[in-house]
């Protein structure tokens, strides 16, 4: 746990890798182009000092990963969100198989989510039960703007989705993680786009729909679907670095969450090895609303900032909290802030 000032923080980093983009594992121009789109988010967002070579960043492995995460980032129990661009990457660039198996050498530290595509069809749905059984799946990531063969992207809407989505729900897989954030080189923006989430978050209520990235740049988007659909949340990856490069951006972006979600739908990511959890969560401990932002916005508390930083994922996933970390269930006026969202009409 992160101690700061008498208040202790359990932290749940909803959103890591342990990636394979190195040179020897890149299949074509494209994934040359992907992992160094990703080097640029790292290298222009991260604080002086905290910026890895390109050669250490395409492939970091697993004692690095070890130390940042549980020795010097404070992380308590971090979840694996596979990205598999086999399109892109010789071997994948980031499997469950490949994170299962570290799993399997530190069970007390990674939770597992697994994958799967609409377009592999029924050899899918079948992938999905074994990954399942293997690995106890709670939850899977999706990534819409995947490319596959001639096809450049996919809905949560489509045919096949449906299905695997029921399967998700005849397993007992109840978190859908969705990349919807800014995008990558070489994938499409608009196969990023969030539109797609409230039809599926109204058909399935027994699922959670944690939309990573909170829609950047989508944001509005993304807030006025979250508000009226009670199972969607905003996970904090990419959203978290503009604390250090653009301070009142991140401000706005985290009040809007609060104002349209309310503190018990947002959950911390560092959405490593691109950040490192360990400034990112001193500074959010440590961060404030600006004075002249706090009239619209009000200002957050520590137990807000603890639901955000592990609370809330802990309760998708089932992870005890240690009793000096806990938040009370109803914390009264958490953000001071002025007004609410506004209800949804009938």
């Amino acid at each position: 746990m992160y101690t700061k000032d008498g208040e202790s923080y359990f932290i749940v980093d909803s959103h890591v890798h342990l990636w394979d983009g190195s040179p020897e594992n890149q299949a074509n121009r494209y994934g040359k182009g992907f992992i160094e789109c990703f080097y640029d988010y790292h290298r222009n967002l991260s604080p002086e000092g905290w910026v890895w070579p390109l050669e250490k960043f395409e492939k970091y492995g697993e004692a690095t990963l070890m130390k940042d995460l549980f020795e010097d980032g404070y992380v308590d129990k971090a979840i694996f969100q596979p990205t598999y661009l086999t399109d892109f990457f010789t071997n994948g660039f980031n499997t469950t198989e490949q994170d299962g198996f570290l799993a399997e050498r530190h069970p007390d530290k990674f939770i597992v989510n697994g994958a799967w595509d609409p377009r592999d069809g029924e050899a899918g749905l079948a992938a999905l039960e074994r990954l399942a059984q293997r690995w106890n799946l709670r939850g899977v990531k999706l990534y819409t703007a995947e490319w596959k063969g001639d096809s450049k992207g996919w809905k949560l809407t489509d045919d096949w989705s449906y299905r695997y989505l029921e399967k998700c729900q005849e397993l007992g897989i109840r978190n859908i993680h969705v990349h919807k954030g800014p995008t990558i080189y070489p994938l499409n923006r608009d196969a990023f786009d969030v539109a797609d989430v409230d039809d599926v978050a109204t058909a399935f209520p027994e699922l959670n729909f944690i939309i990573e990235h909170v829609g950047l740049p989508r944001l509005e988007d993304f807030c006025w679907i979250a508000t009226q659909e009670p199972n969607v949340y905003g996970g904090l990856a990419v959203a978290m670095p503009f604390i250090h490069s653009r301070p009142r951006y991140f401000a706005q972006i985290i009040m809007e969450l609060l104002y349209w979600l309310d503190e018990n739908r947002i959950t911390f990511a560092s959405d490593y090895a691109i950040w490192h959890p360990k400034w990112l969560i001193e500074q959010f401990v440590d961060f404030q609303v600006p004075e002249d932002m706090q009239g619209e916005y009000g200002t957050l508390t520590p137990d807000v900032k603890r639901k955000i930083l592990g609370v809330n994922a802990a309760k998708l996933y089932e992870i005890e909290v240690p009793r000096e970390a806990t938040v009370p269930d109803e914390v009264a006026d958490s953000t001071e802030a002025v007004g609410s969202a506004p209800a949804v009409p009938a």
